[in-house]
């Protein structure tokens, strides 16, 4: 990828810490706007919070019992907005509600469906409607006392992927995007900030200065304000551990469960990856330091407990072939209940000295672009650069020109144009890549063309792409975040993997 650095005695507009949704879509939006922007990531993008959601674009429909009504209209329309963004990496999703006499009556779940399906206007997937379990596909896989319900539509993402196809867009329009780069320091002197970056690889410092600075450090919010920059800030944040399980496939068929738990929480079932189930998520509140968390034992065993209460196929913890867990670092609303913690964003501006600080506490995957827009609009009156028009609600991402007809359209056109390949590696490549598939085809006439096969599907061909175009540079880094290969494939391939983007790196 091109080198789009500012020169080093002329000052960036923007300086953008953290390389989650949030700071990807920031960049992003910024530099489209004429800002010279850099951005910068102390690991892999997305590697925390934005690569372990549960990977929904959606409304949040329980979060209408805490009256989050402005949170929940905000994100179905950025839902529909996203799902024309990047109809590659974003589809819609039916989404099954079992009614349980134990939690909540029928009449609170019609009225809740009823309101999301009109707090929004633009809203184009098909409206909730009540169901027969007895007659109804969806009841097949429950247990016969739940006889009735609701669907609904939401959306489901590749959640790491949409902060990668961000931060791409980003560099092709002109931002710096620096992985494994921490900040060590930075004050404000003169107007502007000077700080101080260390590339976590070799070790090497270097100074840049910024007209602004947005901490979009996500669990680090807080941290990055008292210790990196040593400003006093009032807002604080709270950490609550999301933990996922997957298991393998419990169910057939395209649509999604949302389970009502006896604590009033809810959990989901979601197909995944064509052979498993993504099951989750827990909200257990969090008190030590950020970094990477791992799934409790007792986690697992509530996972399990919340679908088998529902599902006639009995999901067990030794059934489990992977986990994850993340800490979602949520704007601290003094709420007792972890759960009840609200989704919702908080910009905070300081322009002391003249040099700004923005820090985002919260936000929600799913509003991360309308976020970056009102990040930029509390930064306009004090930095010029980033004044001009919002744009990024009808521009697709990178990929996102799959052409007329939608997923299905593409597909059969990429079949025709590489008749070659086996049909489940076009849908993982055009699903991950959307039109940018035909980059990592190029001229290849047949599967050998793509190089040597590291395992499963993956070629030696797409793993340069991820390392040229994607800034992969682990094993790890293509095989669970710009992909879930991982599950795909066996020990040693995994491992050969690995072997193969640590050589490339050499």
């Amino acid at each position: 990828m091109a080198d789009t650095s500012a020169p080093v005695d002329r000052p960036y507009d923007l300086l953008i810490v953290g390389g989650g949704v949030n700071g990807a879509g920031i960049a992003r939006d910024a530099v489209g706007r004429g800002a010279s922007v850099l951005m910068v990531e102390q690991d892999d993008l997305a590697s925390y919070t934005s690569s372990a959601s549960t990977k929904l674009i959606h409304g949040g429909l329980r979060y209408l019992e805490y009256y989050e009504f402005r949170l929940v209209r905000e994100a179905l329309t950025e839902r529909e907005r996203l799902l024309k963004m990047a109809p590659h990496i974003i589809w819609p999703m039916r989404f099954v509600l079992p009614h349980s006499k134990l939690v909540r009556p029928a009449w609170m779940l019609k009225a809740g469906l009823f309101l999301y399906d009109h707090l929004a206007s633009n809203m184009t997937l098909p409206k909730s409607r009540a169901v027969d379990f007895r007659t109804h596909s969806s009841g097949r896989p429950l247990k016969d006392d739940y006889t009735k319900g609701f669907v609904y539509s939401d959306g489901w993402v590749q959640d790491s992927r949409l902060v990668v196809l961000n931060a791409l867009d980003a560099a092709e329009r002109g931002a710096d995007i620096r992985t494994r780069t921490r900040l060590i320091k930075a004050t404000r002197s003169n107007g502007l900030w000077q700080a101080e970056l260390e590339d976590r690889v070799t070790g090497k410092t270097t100074q840049v200065q910024a007209r602004a600075l947005v901490n979009a450090a996500g669990p680090w919010v807080a941290r990055l304000l008292a210790e990196t920059l040593n400003i006093p800030n009032s807002k604080s944040v709270r950490l609550v551990k999301g933990s996922h399980i997957i298991v393998p496939r419990v169910f057939d068929g395209p649509q999604a469960y949302i389970f009502q738990n006896p604590d009033k929480r809810i959990v989901f079932a979601i197909p995944y990856e064509q052979n498993f189930t993504l099951i989750g998520t827990t909200d257990i509140p969090w008190n030590e330091a950020p970094g990477k968390v791992g799934i409790a034992p007792d986690e697992i065993k509530y996972l399990c407990e919340s679908v088998n209460r529902y599902f006639k196929k009995d999901v067990r913890e030794s059934d489990v072939v992977w986990t994850y867990a993340g800490l979602r670092p949520l704007y601290d609303d003094a709420s007792a209940n972890a759960s009840a913690v609200t989704r919702d964003y908080v910009l905070d501006l300081d322009t002391q000295d003249g040099a700004p600080l923005l820090s985002i506490f919260g936000g929600k995957i799913t509003t991360y672009r309308k976020l970056a827009e009102h990040a930029l609009e509390k930064l306009a009156p004090v930095l010029p650069a980033v004044a001009g028009a919002s744009w990024t609600a009808t521009e697709v991402l990178p990929g996102g020109d799959i052409g007329e007809g939608g997923f299905d359209a593409a597909l059969a056109r990429l079949g025709r144009a590489a008749p070659w390949l086996p049909a489940a590696t076009a849908w993982r490549l055009l699903r991950n890549y959307g039109s940018r598939v035909y980059e990592i085809i190029g001229e290849a006439t047949s599967l050998k063309d793509l190089g040597e096969v590291l395992g499963g599907d993956l070629t030696t061909r797409e793993v340069d792409y991820l390392i040229q175009r994607e800034w992969a540079r682990t094993g790890e880094d293509i095989l669970w975040r710009r992909s879930k290969l991982g599950l795909h494939l066996s020990e040693a391939e995994r491992q050969k993997v690995s072997d193969y983007v640590q050589q490339k790196a050499a």
